[in-house]
């Protein structure tokens, strides 16, 4: 049997305000044609299927076409899909008996009854082929209960329990189904989290899930029967403490400059028995980018080395240099005028240092993440040191807190 594990789609994002629709319809096209080329059984996507919890029609026709092509697939048999915490769990959730029909699972949120994250899959036959433990992104209401009073490391010692516990359960019951069952049946896991070691870039939007140091747990968390671990949530494909059979996928498209020079691949996963063997399947890059860093002499040397190869695409410039340039946007216009690359941002670290961290007109907001913003909120109004971490963690908690209450509204 043949899995293919994918994760971080993140269908409607765009980049420093220009939309990537194209390059996901590429995506999802080149997708479908690798199902078929390799003869895939079950396709697991572990969430952030969209970029926000309310996206645009666009974005929801691309991942709907998507599916309606797979389930046509002859090969492919099951589609699996956990929500991440980019998707809204009511919004993933609602088509999920009607895609049931076309034996797309999904599975949007934490479940009173683990019963239904226990999917046993069964083949054209009829006969059980695949259990899966498809474990959603888990929120804190899922796995911690409030009391007033609880310090901080109360909080971090719940949320390890319960995302253990969790996983424990689901495990116990996948065990049991293969033991009902008689038959020598991968148990697959799946989640949406951070863990502990997990490697990420500079601006890839891969944000802590949890109040205090809990965004990385520990790989233990994991119950041994998992044959298979299909993680999403970090960007960076990479094994999960150099397990060849427990991966982050990572995302399929550089979600921003800081990825440009990742190999972006998808695990493709084959079963002999219980014995899982993992090949790498490179994506291709349907929009180039590319972050040049420099002082200017540098910054117009690889701008007119990337114009005499041909090449087309966006770019990102952090000057370095230690002159003052004023005219630094008009300089770089110049440069690139006609050579078929279009720069997307600038940063001026010159004018920045000088300004004593002040953000530099040329920078803007989306560039920055909200812990980037509050971090110099506190940086502006001296906080002390020794209080930083509270006033970290007791952000982060409201940051949570309203990411529940809209998808609770949705």
């Amino acid at each position: 049997m043949k899995l293919l594990h994918t994760s971080d789609w993140h269908i409607g994002r765009g980049l420093c305000g220009r939309k990537r629709h194209e390059e996901f319809v590429a995506f999802l096209a080149w997708l479908a044609t690798a199902i078929e080329q390799h003869g895939v059984n079950a396709l697991l996507v572990a969430g952030d299927v969209f970029d926000v919890s309310a996206p645009s029609n666009r974005a929801q026709e691309i991942y709907y076409r998507f599916l309606c092509q797979v389930a046509a697939s002859p090969c492919c048999r099951h589609v699996v899909i956990v929500a991440g915490n980019h998707d809204s769990p009511s919004f993933l959730s609602a088509p999920k008996e009607l895609l049931k029909a076309l034996d797309v699972h999904v599975i949007g949120g934490a479940s009173t009854s683990l019963e239904d994250e226990v999917l046993e899959l069964r083949d054209e036959r009829g006969a059980p082929e695949l259990i899966v433990c498809a474990v959603p992104y888990l929120r804190d209401r899922d796995i911690r209960v409030a009391e007033a009073g609880e310090s901080l490391e109360d909080k971090e010692r719940k949320l390890v329990a319960g995302i253990r516990d969790h996983y424990a359960a689901v495990a116990a019951l996948a065990e049991q189904k293969r033991q009902e069952l008689g038959a020598d049946i991968p148990i697959i896991g799946m989640g949406h989290l951070f863990a502990a070691g997990g490697q990420t870039v500079e601006g890839d939007g891969v944000r802590e899930l949890y109040i205090g140091s809990l965004a990385h747990v520990t790989a233990d968390i994991f119950p041994a029967c998992f044959d298979y671990l299909a993680l999403g949530h970090l960007h960076v494909p990479q094994r999960l403490r150099g397990s060849e059979t427990k991966r982050y996928s990572g995302s399929p498209l550089a979600m921003g400059f800081g990825e440009a020079k990742q190999q972006k691949s998808l695990c493709l996963v084959e079963f002999q028995g219980t014995a899982a063997t993992v090949q790498l399947l490179n994506v291709p890059v349907w929009q180039k980018l590319e972050r040049i860093c420099g002082d200017w002499r540098g910054i117009e040397s690889r701008i007119h080395e990337l114009a005499a190869s041909g090449w087309r695409g966006w770019l990102e410039v952090v000057y370095e240099g230690e002159d003052i340039i004023g005219d630094l946007r008009e300089r770089l216009e110049a440069a690139v005028n006609g050579a078929g690359m279009e720069i997307l941002r600038v940063k001026n670290n010159r004018v920045i240092n000088r300004a004593l961290g002040q953000i530099d007109a040329l920078e803007t907001l989306d560039g920055l993440s909200a812990h980037d913003v509050f971090a110099r909120c506190l940086d502006a109004h001296k906080a002390p040191e020794e209080q930083r971490p509270e006033l970290l963690a007791a952000y982060q908690e409201a940051l949570s807190s309203l990411d529940d209450d809209d998808l609770q509204a949705q």
